[in-house]
C-alpha cells in the first residue's frame, strides 16, 4: 500500500513539474493569457470592453469630443493608421453623412477636421443658441476684427488710425474670445502685432484667410482696399 502511494507521488510531481516548465498556449483573459506568457499591449487593448474600434468609428468617436479642428497627423497618431487612410475615412465619411442628409457633416476648416451643423438647420440650431443668450459681438467689435483680419499683423495704434477711435478695449474683448492674438512686436515702434486666429477661421467657416471675401467692392472708394488703409492712417 505505501509503495503504490509512493509511485503516485512521485507522478504527480513530475506532473507539477512539467506544467511549470512546458508554456500552454493558453486563452486570453482580463488582459492576461492564462497558463501562458502574458499579453501583449495590442491583445490588452482589443480585450478591454468590446474589441477594438474600426477606423471610421475611432474618427468619429475623436471627432465627437473634441474642441477644436483635428489635424490628419493627429487622428494618424491616435488611430495608429496610416495618414493616407486616414484622409481616406474622413471623405467617405463626409459623403455618408451628405447621402444620408444627416444634421451634422464633416469639413475640413482651420487646419483640421471637425463636425458641422448643416446649412438647412441654421435656423433652430440659431433658435437654441440665441434664446436667452445675446454674446453677439458689438459693431465696434466686429470692425475691429474685420480690419485685424485684413490688414494682419497690426498693431493697436494702426487699427485705431484706420478706425479713428481708441481700441484698446476692444482689442482686449478679442484677444479674450480667442478670435485675435498677439504674434510678436512691430520692428519700428515695439507695438504688439496681432493676428487673427484658428478659432476665428473657424467661426467664420473659412478654410485660410485666402477664403476671405474681397472687401474692395464692398467700399466706395478707390478700389484699392490697401489704399483705403493707407488713405485713413494718413
Amino acid at each position: 500500500m505505501s509503495e503504490n502511494t509512493n509511485e503516485m507521488d512521485e507522478q504527480d510531481t513530475m506532473e507539477i513539474e512539467q506544467t511549470e516548465t512546458e508554456p500552454s498556449e493558453g486563452k486570453l483573459v482580463d488582459g492576461e493569457l492564462v497558463d501562458g506568457e502574458s499579453a501583449t499591449e495590442d491583445e490588452e487593448d482589443d480585450a478591454d470592453g468590446l474589441g477594438a474600434p474600426t477606423l471610421n468609428a475611432a474618427l468619429e468617436a475623436l471627432l465627437l469630443v473634441a474642441d477644436v479642428p483635428m489635424s490628419v497627423s493627429e487622428l494618424a497618431t491616435l488611430t495608429r493608421t496610416p495618414a493616407e487612410q486616414v484622409i481616406t475615412a474622413l471623405h467617405d465619411l463626409a459623403q455618408e453623412y451628405a447621402v444620408q442628409g444627416r444634421g451634422f457633416d464633416l469639413r475640413e476648416l482651420g487646419g483640421g477636421w471637425r463636425y458641422w451643423t448643416r446649412d438647412n438647420c441654421a435656423t433652430v440650431v440659431e433658435r437654441f443658441v440665441l434664446d436667452g443668450q445675446h454674446a453677439r459681438l458689438t459693431q465696434a467689435a466686429l470692425e475691429t476684427l474685420a480690419v485685424v483680419a485684413y490688414r494682419q499683423p497690426v498693431t493697436r495704434a494702426r487699427i485705431s488710425a484706420i478706425r479713428g477711435v481708441n481700441v484698446d478695449g476692444v482689442v482686449r474683448t478679442l484677444v479674450t474670445r480667442g478670435l485675435i492674438e498677439e504674434v510678436g512686436h512691430d520692428n519700428e515702434t515695439g507695438a504688439h502685432l496681432y493676428r487673427t486666429t484658428t478659432y476665428f477661421l473657424e467661426r467664420l467657416g473659412l478654410k485660410s484667410l485666402e477664403d476671405l471675401p474681397p472687401i474692395a467692392e464692398h467700399l466706395p472708394m478707390p478700389d484699392s482696399v490697401e489704399d483705403i488703409f493707407d488713405l485713413v492712417s494718413n
